[in-house]
């Protein structure tokens, strides 16, 4: 089996596009449909012809290219059971714990309510790839919009399960703003300055954060470290539960 490849590229204004490509079957995926223009310029770039649409959530800034792709390619949508009404075109359903073969590759659902009540995660196993979109950002995790704070940590924890060595593609370019507020909140965190160092760096040559690691993220992602005692002590919640150190750092991130 061959090893899929990617493209990584910005549409919106800093929402991420994602395409996998089978290079032996052709098979390519679009993760979300964001923006119809810069896929189609991906597509074209790369020689690839769309096949696969696969939704993570019903937000309009990872929806609103499904119907223009569909009809242009005859695209197979796969999206979130349990958001299916509020997912233009979608084919075909999916909630968590399900599992489907794209080109020969397995991939297994998780359902991870909490930015949206029914957004799910697509995990690549034998591909070590994992891609979280609005639940799980560089240094971050999603707004909860329509979930709390106790459901969010929940769909983490099923995603920090996985092997350190999975490659996360994630959903914004939220990178420099997640590192300045994760050092507000875990400030002695040698391996958080100096990644923060590295984003800054990044940025200034307008180069993407994503991909991250999932061993990467449990170093410096606050929001994967409520059990950690450096940023218990400095929040002066040293007794508290993980749910409510990770509560309160999602609350301080609304208001950072």
């Amino acid at each position: 089996m061959a090893n899929l490849e990617l493209d990584l590229f910005l549409c919106r204004t800093d929402n991420f596009g994602v395409l996998v490509h089978d290079p032996e079957t052709g098979a390519t995926a679009s993760i979300d449909a964001p923006e119809e223009q810069p896929i189609l310029g991906a597509l074209k770039r790369r020689g690839w012809t769309l096949t696969h649409i696969l939704t993570t959530h019903h937000h309009p800034d990872h929806v609103s290219a499904n119907l223009s792709l569909k009809e242009a390619f005859d695209a197979t949508i796969i999206g979130p059971e349990n958001e299916a009404g509020k997912i233009p075109g979608i084919d075909r359903m999916i909630g968590d714990g399900g599992h489907f073969q794209f080109a020969g590759h397995r991939v297994d659902v998780f359902e991870t309510p909490g930015h949206t009540a029914g957004h799910i995660c697509f995990h690549f196993p034998d591909d070590k790839l994992l891609f979280s979109a609005d639940t799980l950002f560089a240094l971050g995790c999603g707004r909860l919009f329509e979930g709390t704070p106790a459901q969010m940590w929940a769909s983490l924890q099923k995603l920090m399960a996985l092997p350190d060595d999975t490659t996360v593609y994630f959903g914004h370019e939220y990178t420099q703003s997640n590192a300045r507020f994760a050092l507000t909140v875990d400030p002695q965190n040698d391996a958080l300055k100096k990644r923060a160092a590295e984003i800054d760096a990044l940025r200034a040559k307008d180069e993407p954060t994503a991909p991250t690691t999932l061993g990467l993220e449990k170093q410096t992602n606050p929001f994967l470290r409520p059990h950690d005692t450096g940023i218990r002590t400095h929040l002066g919640m040293e007794s508290a539960s993980d749910a409510e150190v990770f509560a309160e750092i999602r609350k301080r991130k609304d208001n950072f």
